[in-house]
């Protein structure tokens, strides 16, 4: 190739280069303003004061689009769809509980996107960050505010499939103390200890800030397991549960179930768990459930559908009985006092 062809082949490139570029900067910026572009029939958000720890006032992540999409707003819990109050604090994953607060955050870093977790207090100011080593998938706060847990995935992006690995942390929230991966926790199967290559865990709720329960997948089986932080351990107690969520009287489990016939995209159902009898319970809700439900109260789970903003909140009765029905649009991750 003469002098004249490789300058020509390097124009060439430096015009295809400079193209991606600026394709890539105005598909950014398209979905920046798309983010910022209020949608007729949303409701209605507006800036303001938000805090963990007000009587009376829920906190969830706001899916509405506009200028305040994913940010931690408030409603009046007697008031669930009436106007937002908007924090300015966005997270991709939320959780709180007793003024301490979990949110998983995406930062841009150059031409890519990383991600953090970050601990807030109740007037929702960064106490603690830590990075993450993927993307965001689960987070919660022990009842006591004093631990908080997350899930990140590492490989892959859903637990649909088979091709998928986490890693799931747990902080103490007071001294910083973090166990980076529990697959490090020794974990008893039919009380023997089982070690394996496979083994993944991911979904934390608590007992307490040192008790908790989390989904242990291995060998093609999920498993409730009750975890330890000062034993280190996980022991399973229930196979088909995943993203598990205990009841406010720490005796029942809600849970994603993987049921027979059911697509391979759309496999789980929801029900609940009593831990004394290990009796499982449908709930009325027949459609495919990709959440880690809350319990609004003793009675009441609430968990996320797609929706027309991306994510909807319903509502269902923990023993069986009722049917579903909406609890909020454009609603994500909610806390409830």
């Amino acid at each position: 190739m003469n002098r004249r062809n490789r300058l020509l082949t390097l124009l060439a490139a430096v015009v295809l280069l400079t193209g991606v570029a600026v394709g890539a900067t105005l598909r950014a910026a398209d979905r920046a303003d798309e983010r910022d572009r209020p949608r007729a029939g949303g409701p209605a958000v507006t800036s303001g004061r938000v805090t963990l720890d007000a009587p009376g006032r829920s906190v969830f992540r706001n899916m509405a689009w506009g200028p305040h999409r994913d940010e931690i707003a408030s409603v009046p819990d007697t008031d669930l769809t009436g106007p937002r109050t908007a924090s300015g604090v966005r997270c991709l994953r939320f959780h709180s509980a007793a003024g301490t607060g979990v949110c998983l955050q995406s930062v841009r870093d150059g031409l890519r996107d990383t991600y953090r977790a970050v601990v807030l207090d109740a007037r929702l100011r960064a106490l603690r960050r830590y990075d993450l080593a993927g993307i965001p998938s689960r987070a919660r706060v022990s009842p006591d505010g004093r631990a908080a847990a997350w899930t990140v995935f590492v490989s892959g992006d859903s637990y649909a499939g088979t091709a998928f690995s986490t890693r799931t942390s747990i902080l103490d929230t007071r001294s910083g103390a973090l166990d980076r991966d529990l697959e490090t926790y020794r974990f008893l199967l039919d009380d023997r200890p089982h070690r394996a290559a496979d083994l993944n865990v991911w979904g934390v709720t608590f007992a307490d800030a040192t008790h908790f329960y989390a989904t242990v997948a291995t060998a093609g089986k999920t498993y409730l397991a009750r975890g330890d932080r000062t034993d280190r351990t996980l022991r399973a107690l229930h196979e088909n549960v995943e993203c598990p969520s205990l009841s406010p009287d720490g005796t029942r489990i809600a849970y994603k179930k993987r049921v027979q016939g059911a697509s391979p995209d759309a496999p789980w159902r929801l029900y609940v768990l009593d831990l004394r009898t290990l009796r499982e319970t449908a709930t009325a809700e027949r459609r495919n459930i990709d959440d880690q439900a809350v319990w609004r109260d003793g009675r009441t789970l609430v968990y996320s559908l797609p929706g027309a903003f991306g994510s909807d909140l319903w509502t269902v009765p923990a023993d069986g009985s009722g049917a579903a029905r909406r609890l909020m649009t454009a609603a994500l991750a909610p806390a409830f006092g």
